[in-house]
């Protein structure tokens, strides 16, 4: 029975998403005409999209900052994944419009397609010639001063107990060649409210709790010792990690 509510308000929380969605799609559309020029338009309207959605299904986000951070400068965002609310609360998390780099099986899907044909970036990693278009070009918008969120693992964790993979080494490069700060980020328990994409345990109202590092000065870091830096994050997340979900 507990199950069956769950997987219900699971259907009541991507309805939401959905019906709002549709809501503002005439503007999204209008605006996606020109995504270079709507790009801050477009992402406006997918934040509010993802966190009404969130609240009018009772889920909630709260926020950690290590430090006061400056959002007039470009960054990459570096987070883990447990679950679709991740999304959301990356939005939440910045008040500047944000790109994401996402796996290119998001264009099949009728509410993120159409963020991932004009502001998103999708990667196919099957294909080595689609990876390299989608990295140049997220380097292309870091150097135009919009800044990125990857979640390095590269996959939601589909195991129990979940943990924080290892990263993937793509978005450190980036960092070290931009010369951006990088900020780690910790969503501690979006897993436990909507794990992966709710279809086998459903979801539940709750408060989404994430910790956001100080950002990382990448101008010590070459290409050579990349692996620190990848090293040095990783870690500084996992630890977190452990400690919030006690493991």
């Amino acid at each position: 029975m507990i199950i069956f509510l769950k997987k219900l308000h699971s259907y009541f929380y991507f309805a939401s998403v959905f019906i709002i969605f549709c809501f503002l799609f005439p503007a999204i559309w209008l605006y996606a005409r020109n995504p270079i020029k709507n790009y801050t338009k477009i992402a406006f309207l997918r934040r509010w999209m993802s966190l009404l959605g969130s609240y009018c299904a009772g889920i909630f986000y709260r926020v950690k900052f290590e430090e006061k951070i400056d959002w007039s400068k470009p960054y990459i965002l570096c987070a883990n994944h447990t679950s679709v609310l991740d999304i959301t609360a990356m939005t939440y998390i910045s008040p500047r419009a944000i790109t994401f780099l996402g796996k290119a099986e998001l264009l099949k899907n009728p509410v993120t397609r159409i963020f991932f044909k004009t502001i998103d970036i999708p990667v196919d990693r099957k294909s080595k010639m689609s990876s390299f278009r989608s990295f140049k070009k997220a380097n292309d918008m870091l150097k135009e001063g919009k800044t990125l969120v990857i979640f390095p693992e590269g996959k939601i964790d589909k195991q129990y107990p979940l943990t924080i993979h290892p990263f993937k080494s793509g978005a450190f490069r980036m960092a070290i060649e931009n010369n951006i700060p990088i900020i780690p980020i910790v969503i501690e328990n979006a897993w436990e409210i909507l794990w992966d994409d709710g279809h086998k345990l459903g979801s539940h109202p709750g408060t989404v709790n994430i910790q956001v590092f100080a950002p990382i000065n990448t101008r010590e870091y070459t290409e050579k010792n990349a692996s620190d830096l990848e090293d040095h994050v990783y870690n500084k997340m996992l630890l977190h990690w452990k400690l919030q979900n006690k493991l």
